[in-house]
């Protein structure tokens, strides 16, 4: 039973620090505000210009005025703060964030992440990505294991052109659990009902198992 977007988000949620600054990507990421763990406190920054994002606002409740990066709307928590681009990027360039949540096309096993562009489709540019990956110390990827046409999008070097060189540190799929180290990809959870073998065969990249690989726990 490979999880759903959900239960991606559920689990990084489980990477989360009390205190933490926490910027979270397009996509699944977005997921993650949703799903703090009870009495932990994390400041959501959005690179638009928010400090202190909440989760996605009740049906009815949204103000269209407040919104992510992505354009969806959210919620505030007590305390948040608005300001413009300029500020918000000095805070990921000063490396004031700890954590950066992103979605991917593709991962390499040396790190390597491409997220921005699939070639022959329009895009209006690579946007705060470029800056996210170039400062962030921890990021993790939120992303599907395979493409829709069942192919890997763990691999050994990504086809589709890079955001950033060798800075992703943990993968979160609906598959798996990796992190990758100097070697590949360390495998350290599956996905609850997902064996070694199926992750097996659907990671190009190599994959590292070492003893018994537990299951992951999603409340």
């Amino acid at each position: 039973m490979a999880l759903d977007k959900i239960g991606i988000a559920k689990r990084i949620a489980q990477e989360l620090h009390d205190g933490w600054y926490v910027n979270l990507g397009i996509g699944i990421p977005t997921l993650v505000a949703n799903y703090v763990p009870e009495g932990m406190q994390v400041e959501f920054q959005s690179e638009n210009g928010i400090l202190g994002m909440g989760p996605f606002p009740f049906d009815g409740e949204e103000d269209a005025d407040l919104i992510n990066a992505g354009k969806q709307t959210v919620t505030l928590l007590d305390g948040a703060s608005l300001f413009d681009s300029a500020m918000s990027f000095a805070m990921i360039r000063g490396q004031h964030v700890q954590l950066t949540v992103l979605g991917a096309m593709e991962v390499a096993e040396n790190g390597d992440i491409a997220n921005w562009k699939i070639p022959g489709k329009m895009v209006k540019g690579m946007g705060g990505a470029m800056d996210l990956v170039a400062s962030a110390e921890n990021i993790i990827v939120a992303m599907m294991h395979t493409n829709k046409r069942g192919e890997s999008k763990i691999l050994k070097k990504c086809s589709l052109p890079l955001t950033g060189v060798g800075c992703v540190k943990k993968i979160v799929t609906n598959l798996a659990v990796l992190e990758v180290v100097p070697e590949g990809f360390k495998l350290i959870e599956r996905a609850p009902g997902v064996s070694v073998e199926e992750i097996q065969n659907a990671t190009e990249g190599t994959l590292i198992v070492e003893g018994e690989i537990p299951e992951m726990k999603i409340d």
